[in-house]
């Protein structure tokens, strides 16, 4: 199966680089599967986990909060102002966030606390 290059950055750091078979992910238009061949898009990211799978089986989810992603030319590109692998997640730091934000005030803070949890059980 074909590949396409992946970048994912956050505002701080490359967060993962690599090769993979498909990528899914949350826009604000609603749920894409981007894979090697797809037509140049362009899109607003949802705070969500993305999947990325690579062609040895393996997959690397990422919680990611707001950014861009950009595929052109088998290439794509995930610019978000926050990102983690799930393998960095601390699972009860992130049950304590969302157990404490309460509140439309706190509505952001809930939406990242429970992005940061699908993203690490689904590791």
């Amino acid at each position: 199966m074909a590949e396409l290059h992946v970048e994912l950055v956050a505002a701080d750091r490359k967060v993962w680089s690599g090769e993979a078979t498909i990528v899914l992910a949350r826009t604000k238009s609603g749920d894409i599967g981007i894979q090697a061949g797809h037509t140049p898009v362009l899109g607003v990211m949802e705070s969500d986990p993305v999947t990325i799978r690579q062609a040895d089986g393996t997959t690397v989810v990422a919680a990611v909060h707001g950014g861009f992603l950009s595929f052109a030319d088998n290439k794509l590109s995930i610019l978000a102002e926050v990102a983690e692998l799930a393998d960095e997640i601390d699972i009860e730091r992130a049950e304590r966030a969302l157990a404490e934000s309460t509140g439309e005030t706190a509505a952001a803070a809930q939406r990242r606390a429970e992005v940061r949890l699908a993203a690490a059980t689904k590791r």
